[in-house]
């Protein structure tokens, strides 16, 4: 039998003998009664006894222990009080529990955590209908999920979480995209952030001697233990705080250069408070309704990018040096468009360094897409899995009911030999004298009969939620937010948190809030939905910088990779839209109802431009990337060509040329459009506005 096989068997042994008892025993009573323990000498005994408490503490599972006053070890008393292993009762509504059953339909197979996400609900529902089986779910759409998008990835989050749970060293190899450089990397993991699509480490890097963030995709080969020690550090400060990390602009990555005041036009105000003033500070600017926006900056051309792809709407107050940055980049942008004699281009590109095929990004595809059962990112420790197994099997056996193998093993996400294992190992959960918890048989009928034995009591109740369960159930309510109709996950939260007794976000994974979001504006679209109301919208339109009045049947809400959308059939285009929540100004349910269209689906393009970004219709251009951004462009754009002096040309496919002009300004001068032509004259027309106040 393997020796993680006996200790599972030990650990859940003395699980059931400590509740069976109901009062303190000794080391002796454990080592004499335990299955596992008996035929251990007694320094083996006390070393695997030590290592079994140790390992169920750290699953929140403690026990207590009773010490004479003269300290002597073996007359220790040792009890498990049974808050510390039942979870409390949780009261849910029926609304709180069907949210709960849509948070699970819509990341089922697509979350890098369902696994744990699967077992954290079914004990969390005790007694309540099974969440696993909830209806089809369409007034909610997914584009970006917290998935692990790809195998060598799922691989490093599997480890990076078992470190951070382990407080054990790394080591990796790791692409610095700032330097263009791979090195080793040695680093104590704290955090795992999950932000904008992306999965990040939070930890302190030794080379270093300081906290540091590493994007998981830009680690390259795998993850390895710096030693063979059962953990190497105490654990993360007590100073550290995720949301440090996870609230900051893209310019506020690094320590602090300065502060950065900028102009914003009355136009785009509501906008840039609402969204962005949580980086920094909004005043009043002038009689009108301008206002100034302060905010830290340790990058100063992100921020220069920023403010250029607001176009005429922002401008830099101060400092100096932030102003020279956008003014010579804006300069930059012009000498990069501004045509000489037949439409070429003012400066010389390089010549390619060899023909090259059109070359992809990063396969966004898989995001969100039902991956395969071997790719689970995160899988629970398989004690989490064999109590919720023997719940299962438990409660069948009393109701005198047989349960389908097949059907086990997908409510369970396991193997049939995986569910064979497990039915094996609990099968001998015993503690002497006769005293097991159950007997199981699968019979040839592919059926399992199950006896409960009398101390099946101790798992005929809900188990606590170990760590990385707690955590996959929080990460998916966050990860969804205010955005279901049929009810708010906020309260779920609240009363997990409670039963809990902490916050699992505080565990080591935080999921950042989406960009492009608004939960005020999310929950009148909801109430839209839910009651089926036409929904009046006040709706910015940035590429056309201008305002429209919408009156639209709302179906659902859906992310992309730009944020959150509500998704309408719009009878004024008699088509389907989608409104991003941040550029509604205003949000108003009407007192109109709507009949729902069979014919709308309003989820589909789930897997279409809502995740790749690319939408229908769209026309391609062929832009120039500088040398110095080039290799941000390889990780995020499709490469057709690579120039002999490191510069790149993309193809970046647009609809409207107002948005490509914006993406281009917002290169800040790093980027510019070969062809077509009209997209390149759009961008100089731009670029000339931007130069007006300037040059006169």
């Amino acid at each position: 039998m393997a020796k993680d096989t006996e200790k599972l068997i030990r650990q859940l042994s003395l699980i059931s003998y400590l509740m069976a008892e109901r009062r303190p025993v000794t080391a002796l009573e454990i080592r004499r009664d335990v299955e596992g323990y008996s035929a251990m000498n007694e320094d083996a005994f006390a070393r695997r006894f030590y290592a079994d408490r140790s390992e169920l503490d750290s699953l929140g599972i403690a026990l207590t222990v009773e010490r004479p006053v003269d300290g002597v070890a073996e007359q220790e008393n040792y009890s498990l009080r049974p808050e510390n292993f039942h979870l409390p009762a949780i009261a849910f509504s029926d609304a709180e529990l069907a949210a709960l059953q849509t948070a699970l339909t819509l990341l089922d197979g697509k979350f890098a955590y369902a696994e744990p996400l699967r077992l954290a609900l079914q004990q969390i529902s005790w007694g309540r209908a099974n969440p696993l089986h909830a209806p089809d779910q369409r007034s909610v759409g997914l584009g970006i999920t917290a998935s692990a998008d790809g195998h060598d990835l799922s691989q490093r989050l599997a480890k990076i979480e078992t470190a951070i749970f382990r407080n054990k060293t790394i080591t990796f190899d790791y692409y610095t995209m700032a330097r263009d450089e791979t090195g080793t990397r040695r680093v104590d993991p704290y955090h795992l952030l999950f932000q904008g699509g992306q999965f990040y480490l939070l930890g302190h890097a030794h080379d270093r001697g300081a906290l540091r963030v590493f994007r998981l995709s830009r680690m390259q080969g795998k993850v390895a233990y710096a030693t063979k020690a059962e953990h190497d550090f105490k654990g993360r400060p007590d100073s550290f705080d995720p949301r440090a990390y996870a609230n900051r602009a893209e310019w506020q990555f690094g320590d602090a250069l300065d502060t950065g005041e900028i102009w914003i036009s009355e136009r785009i105000a509501w906008q840039i408070e609402r969204h962005f003033g949580r980086f920094g500070e909004v005043q009043p600017s002038g009689t009108g309704g301008d206002i100034a926006f302060s905010t830290p900056y340790a990058d100063r051309r992100q921020l220069a990018a920023w403010v250029l792809r607001l176009g005429e709407h922002a401008r830099v107050l101060r400092p100096p040096e932030l102003e020279r940055e956008v003014s010579e980049r804006v300069e930059l942008l012009y000498e990069r468009h501004r045509d000489v004699a037949g439409g070429r281009p003012a400066f010389d590109l390089a010549p390619p360094a060899a023909p090259v095929a059109a070359r992809e990004g990063p396969d966004r595809s898989s995001n969100g897409s039902s991956s395969r059962r071997a790719d689970a990112a995160i899988r629970p420790e398989r004690f989490a899995r064999l109590v919720t197994l023997a719940s299962i099997l438990i409660e069948a056996g009393r109701a005198e009911r047989r349960l389908d193998a097949a059907e086990v093993c997908r409510q369970m996400q396991i193997s049939d030999a995986e569910l064979h294992e497990d039915i094996n190992v609990l099968n001998v959960v015993n503690f002497g004298g006769g005293s097991y918890v159950l007997y199981a048989e699968i019979g040839e009928n592919g059926e399992i009969e199950v006896d409960p034995e009398p101390y099946s009591d101790n798992f005929a109740r809900p188990a606590r939620l170990l760590p990385v369960e707690a955590k996959a159930l929080v990460a998916a309510i966050d990860l969804i937010g205010e955005h279901l109709p049929e009810g708010s996950l906020a309260s779920s939260r609240e009363k997990i948190v409670a039963a809990l007794g902490a916050d699992p976000m505080e565990q080591g994974l935080h999921v950042a809030d989406a960009g492009g979001d608004d939960s005020a504006v999310a929950r009148l679209a909801s109430e839209a939905i839910t009651e089926r109301r036409l929904l009046r919208l006040d709706y910015y339109k940035p590429n056309e910088d201008e305002f429209s009045a919408r009156l639209v049947e709302p179906y659902a809400l859906v992310n992309g990779r730009e944020g959150w959308y509500v998704a309408c059939f719009d009878p004024e285009k008699g088509d389907v839209r989608h409104f991003r929540l941040d550029r509604i100004r205003h949000a108003e349910v009407s007192e109109t109802p709507f009949e729902p269209r069979p014919e709308v689906n309003p989820a589909a393009e789930v897997d279409g431009w809502l995740r790749t970004g690319e939408v229908r219709a769209s026309r391609i251009a062929r832009v120039w990337v500088s040398p110095e951004r080039a290799r941000w462009a390889r990780e995020e754009r499709r490469v057709s060509a690579e120039l002999d002096d490191g510069s790149v040309v993309v193809e970046l496919p647009f609809k409207g040329t107002d948005f490509l002009v914006r993406d281009v300004l917002a290169e800040a001068g790093d980027a510019a459009v070969l062809e077509p032509a009209d997209a390149r004259e759009a961008v100089l027309a731009a670029v000339r506005r931007l130069r007006a106040p300037a040059v006169h």
